[in-house]
């Protein structure tokens, strides 16, 4: 050995090697070790690819189960140690880096599936052994007037030498001969194990159809049955079994004898609760996984029409933090504290705790009474992560957000429950942590749209979705149209128009808003254009069009404006860019760069919803703006009349301030007349709003400045 193998192939030829030597001492076959190990490849190689697809495909464990049957390895012994082979060495040799719990997982289920498969294939084995054996004493029994002898002989043969456990009673019960397989399975003697009629092997875990099938079979209406069923050994341990009773008529077809056949599955049992606990249980905290959890919420949420259920979502605030400080090691530990004293929140019945993954948690409570009870299981494990947990000499605060949903059976299906909680836990986590919510259907029902809108956006850009309508500024001074503002609109499949604070925060979010705003300024561009064209006498129409703060540390941002400027022949100077107030409070250098070189080349810089972000007064000096939009909520004041004194002397003292700074002043939401009228008075230069028009179509823009060429 030179050490571990370089590539996929060595390592899989590595893991058949190891699970050849394991298996191969236990197998009764005449192969070679080696050529053992190359009939294990391919199983090896498909348990590779199960381990590691897509979706988990049970089918592929069965068929590497029902193989081993297929090559002889049929001891008990084998199939264990082919288990703990594929436990301890499938994820080391196929596995992949990063993924290790997931693999662990997916290496559980497949263990449970070739369990599976290699006890059904053992099973058909045992079925057709049985057949045989049956159809030996039945010939055994048809043909004894013409060779008794022999066929004594060979029915002794096949009852002594057989595998499993065979019993042979009369229709009153009365047990006749047993041979030595059955013998062993029970641990008692013959005597002891014929002094017992066969209706008094009844056991608790009995199937309700078990002592149907037996009466229907003794009377003669049926000649045979398959069924699961336990007994208990003298020393009162379970013994579970495959147990086949077929029916034994005389020659005149008259029901005579019962044969009892009998496979031996307790260990097989046993390994099957075990790998089914290991793939329904989290391998780090022992608590009830997703798998698990998902059926204990399924079965809750179909209940009787008097069944409620009530589920709090937990997720830990700030958890990554802890991984990223202390290490994984520490945070692992504080998940395994955590999980203890949630195990001790839910102990009532109706009662249970999963661990979903990462740090995320679920408690669930059933019963009649869960609106209250819910509550209340919430405020344990609130009270619960309270006291700070001590790894390695840290004493770390546990804080935890909750979402809850409660509500009565058979309404909800358990992914809809599932999803409301998680959108609730998250609500309560953006309210500041460590708090609960209960679900909102309101609340929910819009961070569903929202999550649909986000999903749909790249593709609504591509589709053409997104159409612009523009809103006209006008000079206050003479009332002509001065140019006007771009206002970008979706055309949603399903809620029809959206404005622009519907989806724009998505679309900062995702990142679209860079290639959105592209679009939305070289259609802009080009419109203006078109204006200019049907204007040329009247002077240019100026195009204002938004720009998100995501926009402005975009590092293309200059360079795309100045290419769709001369890509449409649009010059500069009728172009303004308006940056909100906000994105604009504390800019450094390297922000406010992009927008210096732009209104270098002759391009507005607007401070658009000036007055809502509280910056300097002193700032402006710095900002390359050459405009303010003064918000709308100065100049609500001055709709009524009189105006609003105090509204009058705000606004009187930005213009002031705003003109001796060399900066014009436009003024958003103007309504009335009075107010156009006040605001004239005042000195702003331009304003926008209602009074003047709504945001429409591009033709609109035109017929308004036509009024006014005309006037």
């Amino acid at each position: 050995m030179t050490g571990e193998p370089d590539g996929p192939e060595d390592r899989l030829r590595r893991f058949a090697t190891i699970w050849s030597r394991a298996v191969f001492p236990v197998t009764s076959t005449s192969l070679t070790r080696p050529e053992l190990e190359q009939q294990l490849l391919p199983l090896a190689r498909r348990l590779s690819d199960a381990l590691k697809a897509r979706t988990f495909d049970a089918a592929a464990g069965q068929a590497v189960g029902a193989a081993l049957v297929a090559a002889h390895c049929t001891d008990p012994e084998a199939l264990s140690r082919s288990l703990d082979c594929v436990d301890a060495y499938l994820v080391l040799y196929c596995g992949e880096d990063g993924l290790q719990e997931a693999l662990r997982t997916r290496s559980a289920r497949l263990q449970h599936a070739m369990a599976a498969g290699f006890a059904g294939a053992l099973r058909e084995r045992t079925l057709a052994e049985q057949e045989a054996i049956s159809q030996a004493a039945l010939n055994a029994r048809s043909t004894v007037a013409e060779a008794l002898h022999a066929s004594e002989a060979r029915f002794r043969a096949v009852f002594e030498g057989a595998a499993i456990g065979i019993g042979i009673a009369d229709l009153e019960g009365n047990i006749l001969q047993v041979n030595g397989a059955l013998l062993r399975m029970f641990g008692g003697s013959e005597q002891g194990v014929r002094g017992r009629k066969v209706p008094e092997w009844t056991h608790p875990e009995d199937a309700p159809q078990v002592w149907r099938l037996y009466k229907e079979l003794v009377r003669g209406e049926r000649e045979h049955y398959h069924v699961e069923k336990a007994f208990y050994r003298p020393d009162g341990t379970a013994l579970w079994t495959n147990l086949t009773v077929s029916l034994l008529r005389d020659a005149d077809g008259r029901p005579q004898y019962q044969l009892a056949l009998m496979e031996d599955t307790t260990e097989r049992r046993l390994l099957n609760l075990r790998l089914r606990y290991e793939a329904t249980h989290d391998a780090l905290t022992g608590l009830p996984n997703r798998t698990l959890f998902f059926e204990r919420l399924e079965k809750a949420v179909s209940g009787g029409n008097d069944q409620r259920f009530g589920l709090c979502y937990l997720d830990l605030d700030g958890f990554k933090t802890i991984n990223d400080s202390l290490g994984h090691a520490a945070g692992d530990r504080l998940l395994v504290e955590v999980a203890d004293r949630l195990q001790s929140c839910a102990t009532a019945p109706g009662e249970m705790v999963a661990r979903l993954g990462g740090d995320e948690f679920v408690a669930l409570t059933t019963g009649p009474d869960t609106e209250r009870e819910v509550d209340a299981l919430a405020d344990r494990i609130m009270n619960a992560l309270v006291t700070p947990v001590r790894i390695d000499g840290r004493e770390l605060t546990v804080r935890g957000s909750i979402g809850i949903v409660e509500g009565p059976a058979g309404e909800r299906g358990p992914a809809e429950v599932l999803r409301s909680a998680d959108i609730t836990m998250y609500r309560a986590k953006s309210a500041g942590g460590n708090r609960f919510e209960l679900a909102d259907p309101e609340a929910d029902a819009r961070a569903i749209t929202r999550h649909g809108l986000t999903t749909a956006l790249p593709a609504a850009l591509d589709r053409g979705e997104f159409f612009i309508e523009y809103q006209p500024l006008v000079h206050l001074g003479d009332g002509s149209v001065h140019g006007a503002e771009a206002l970008v609109r979706w055309l949603h499949p399903q809620h029809g128009v959206l404005g622009p604070d519907r989806f724009i925060p998505l679309a900062e979010h995702t990142g679209l808003i860079v290639p959105l705003g592209r679009w939305v300024l070289e259609q802009s561009v080009r419109q203006a254009c078109q204006w200019q064209e049907r204007h040329a006498d009247s002077g240019p129409l100026r195009i204002n069009v938004n720009l998100s703060p995501c926009q402005l540390t975009h590092p293309g941002l200059v360079q795309d404006t100045v290419d769709i400027l001369e890509r449409e022949g649009l010059d500069a100077e009728a172009l303004c860019l308006e940056v909100t107030e906000s994105a604009l409070i504390g800019a450094d250098d390297d922000l406010l760069k992009p927008l210096r070189r732009l209104a270098e080349m002759g391009v507005d810089i607007a401070l658009d919803d000036f007055g809502t972000g509280y910056s300097n007064l002193a700032n402006l000096r710095r900002l390359p703006v050459s405009i303010l939009k003064l918000d709308r909520s100065f100049t609500q004041g001055m709709q009524q009349f009189p105006a609003d004194p105090v509204d009058l002397k705000i606004v009187e003292g930005i213009v002031s301030l705003a003109h001796s700074l060399d900066l014009a002043v436009t003024v958003e939401g103007v309504e009335t007349g009075a107010q156009a009228e006040q605001l004239r008075i005042l000195g702003c230069d331009t304003a926008q709003g209602w009074y003047y028009a709504r945001p429409g179509p591009p033709d609109r823009l035109h017929e308004l400045a036509l009024v006014d060429a005309t006037g």
